[in-house]
């Protein structure tokens, strides 16, 4: 999925070329609700130190203490979490604060463990979870909360908390992937040489449940596109009794393989990899159930035996178990994405599933993770966007529904937990605002939806196992990442992590300079809203005329204008601090607000997204402070496809673009991302021509850089050189940097450090160079 690699970087507008007043019916299009001339809003108390590009990057972290990986334990005793070490942000330990006394320690320093070269396919694997750093990344509670599991280089360490003992497990010769304990802690499962193991931690004996794992074979292993755009890491499920494991087997050899060249300082990596392009081939799926008494291993018919597709041209993007640890779930869709089926096994029938729900769209079904089966009643919850929103569904175990549990013109954003006992269903939503992420609740058996949270902001919780209290990872634009424990109606129960921006904190002396947006609403051509955020310079003269950035995303599934912290805006903040004027438009096509308005692009990107972009540049030269001569974007991944397409369609908006790692070419992009929204190019020739940016080249006229990772495996490196190309070819004059063995991300202090300056030095080149 390209927009979860983008979420560091902000997308920024470049200049503009001079435009002719707004006419009547653009004018018409923009909301009457004008942004004022008043002084930008200061988001914090605290000193006025300039930000500079490389503090932006530098420990300790600008947003203090922002720990990751917040667990409660089971026994809901402890929380525990990952948190950077102040002389490198990015080397994490393990942290806990006892409940009761609120008192925080450190649980285990990574110093204990031992740390070796991750393999290859470990770090394909955390660059498709997005996870970065060293130290302790992962670690899994047991049931009896009196240990963990913790993966560290390939490597497996059971950590006692009675004694606090560290063990390194006997997991045999190679790396250790995709590790995790059993539901009762007796087990610890992984994945090694593309085969599943499981230990026995009483015994410390060691079983391969697969040994066919080799060459294009891969057990019990997430395929490219299920890590990378249905977000699905695993390949492989624990019944809940420990019984038995569930897992996939995929055959890679009907893969187009491609030579992708890794570009470094010191020489050129020439990796092999099987890459399911658009209309290509995908993997051959299938799932099966091995039981541990036995190692027997049986196989799932994914149809039912009456079903008249029997297509193995498939995905399958989520296996569950039920509690009775009898029957096994599994999601079946199809290739075009426009057909979803729940489907229900027994385990001594399973070659006979039937189908529980059907999702049908004539664009494309979303997946999401929130289907929950109950324990205390025959029925489960599921979400669906049949009435044009995301909301949850309670079914019975045929699949008859029983009672919509949401409803109205906002989505649901994920099923965060379920009390059986007290009948309550937890959400995260935008009932509200679509520019917050909130935490809701409602009963059970259908009723009024009640708010829990209680701050303006984002709210992501995680709840314990058995209980209804939860941790509150909560952020704001004013407010860097806290976190907080809560109880059943949102009570505050401790703090965690205040976070506290005051004197000692990395930010204070920034941040009596650090400006709030103001937000806005648009309307697009077809009359629907759209949501825009524009910070301020600091200082601010309403007398002045000031160059614009106008940052972009633009994509599915991702959204920038929100009340939320981002390290993105680190560099927004430097920009305004600079004399510009940085605006945001979420367009048509992006996130939470509905099918109608995520759905526009089928068939065709690049267009109603330009469109929309147009809306909020028109929208822009009407303020009295705005050059309209001077206006820029700036976006990386789809963000840097909607860079160079606005800037190649619509030269007369934008003076100046920077492209980052953009797509250029969707046949370029993988089977599952691209033609969810372009269907197969066989059926959409004319489509995948206009969504490309090459019709486009011959309008550009200048002020363009490009930037990429040149050993990026999400968005092929090719995709720039292949726009370099073709702009030498048309003897356009551009810029372009490339970073030796940078991936998408473009992580690492000082590329981001090189980067920015550049981007800065271009930005003043092109918008303020004639002042």
């Amino acid at each position: 999925m390209i927009k979860n690699r983008l979420t560091w970087f902000p997308a920024c507008s470049l200049k503009v070329r001079a435009v002719p007043l707004l006419i009547a019916s653009q004018m018409a299009m923009i909301s009457t609700a004008m942004i004022s001339t008043t002084t930008p809003a200061l988001a914090m108390e605290g000193g006025k130190l300039p930000l500079t590009i490389e503090r932006m990057n530098a420990s300790p972290a600008l947003a203090g203490t922002s720990p990751r990986g917040l667990k409660l334990s089971p026994d809901g005793l402890r929380v525990t979490y990952l948190a950077g070490r102040k002389d490198n942000q990015s080397f994490y330990d393990l942290w806990q604060m006892d409940v009761k006394s609120g008192e925080s320690s450190l649980l285990l320093n990574a110093d204990k463990l031992a740390t070796n070269e991750l393999s290859d396919e470990e770090k394909a694997r955390r660059e498709r979870q997005r996870i970065y750093g060293e130290g302790i990344m992962e670690y899994f509670w047991a049931d009896d909360s009196q240990a963990l599991l913790i993966p560290a280089s390939g490597n497996l360490y059971y950590f006692s908390l009675v004694d606090n003992s560290v063990t390194q497990l006997p997991i045999g010769e190679g790396f250790a992937t995709d590790a995790r304990l059993s539901p009762k802690g007796h087990f610890v499962s992984f994945v090694r040489d593309q085969n599943l193991y499981v230990l026995d931690l009483a015994t410390k004996k060691l079983q391969a449940m697969t040994t066919d794992g080799g060459g294009v074979i891969k057990n019990a292993m997430a395929e490219f596109v299920a890590q990378e755009e249905m977000d699905r890491m695993t390949g492989y499920w624990w019944a809940p009794d420990e019984s038995a494991i569930a897992f996939t087997r995929i055959d890679e050899s009907a893969v187009e393989q491609v030579t992708r060249n890794e570009i470094y300082a010191d020489g050129i990596k020439l990796t092999e990899q099987r890459y399911p392009a658009a209309g290509k081939n995908n993997v051959d799926i299938a799932l099966g159930v091995v039981t541990l008494k036995d190692k027997a291993i049986n196989w799932v018919s994914l149809r039912e035996e009456n079903s008249k597709d029997k297509s193995k041209d498939i995905y399958l993007p989520r296996v569950d178990w039920l509690p009775d640890s009898k029957h096994l779930s599994f999601q079946w869709q199809s290739r075009d994405q426009h057909q979803l089926d729940l489907q229900l096994v027994a385990l001594d029938a399973l070659t006979k599933p039937k189908t529980l729900v059907k999702e049908r769209s004539d664009a494309w079904v979303n997946l999401n993770n929130d289907l929950h089966f109950l324990k205390q009643q025959s029925a489960f919850i599921w979400a669906s966007e049949r009435d044009g929103f995301n909301h949850l569904y309670l079914f019975d175990l045929k699949g008859k529904l029983k009672t919509q549990l949401t409803k109205g013109e906002w989505a649901v954003d994920e099923l965060e937990y379920i009390d059986e006992t007290a009948g309550w269903v937890y959400f995260t939503g935008r009932k509200d605002t679509p520019i917050e992420k909130q935490l809701y609740r409602v009963p059970l058996a259908g009723g009024k939806v009640e708010r829990v949270s209680k701050q303006a902001g984002m709210h992501n919780p995680v709840f314990a196992d058995n209980q209804s209290v939860y941790l509150d990872y909560f952020n704001s634009l004013s407010q860097p990442p806290q976190i907080s424990l809560h109880g059943d109606e949102g009570q505050q129960l401790a703090w965690v992590e205040q976070n506290a921006v005051k004197q000692g904190h990395p930010l204070y002396d920034y941040a009596g300079l650090w400006q709030i947006p103001e937000f806005g609403e648009l309307k697009a051509e077809d009359a629907q809203v759209l949501q825009t955020r524009l910070f301020k310079p600091v200082p601010f003269d309403a007398s002045k005329k000031y160059p614009v950035v106008v940052r972009v995303y633009g994509g599915p599934h991702a959204q920038l204008v929100t009340n939320s912290w981002s390290e993105q805006d680190y560099f927004t903040q430097y920009l305004v601090q600079q004399g510009y004027v940085v605006f945001q438009l979420d367009n048509r096509g992006s996130a939470h607000r509905g099918t109608q308005f995520e759905q526009v692009i089928y068939r065709h990107l690049g267009e109603a997204e330009v469109n929309d972009q147009k809306v909020g540049v028109d929208y822009l030269r009407s303020l009295p402070f705005v050059d309209a001569d001077n206006v820029a974007i700036y976006g990386h991944s789809y963000g840097g496809y909607m860079a160079l397409m606005s800037l190649f369609k619509a030269p007369d908006y934008f003076k100046a673009a920077i492209s980052g790692a953009p797509v250029t070419d969707w046949r370029l992009y993988d089977t599952h991302y691209t033609e969810r929204y372009l269907g197969h190019p066989e059926a959409n020739e004319k489509g995948y021509e206009a969504s490309s940016v090459f019709p486009y080249v011959k309008n550009y006229q200048a002020g363009l850089l490009m930037y990429h990772g040149m050993a990026d495996d999400n968005v092929l490196f090719e995709n720039s050189t292949r726009v370099y190309k073709a702009l030498q070819d048309e003897g356009k004059l551009f810029q372009m940097i490339d970073y030796p063995g940078s991936k998408h991300s473009m992580r690492g202090e000082k590329v981001r450090n090189h980067l920015y300056r550049s981007l800065a030095d271009f930005l003043d080149r092109q918008l303020k160079s004639a002042k």
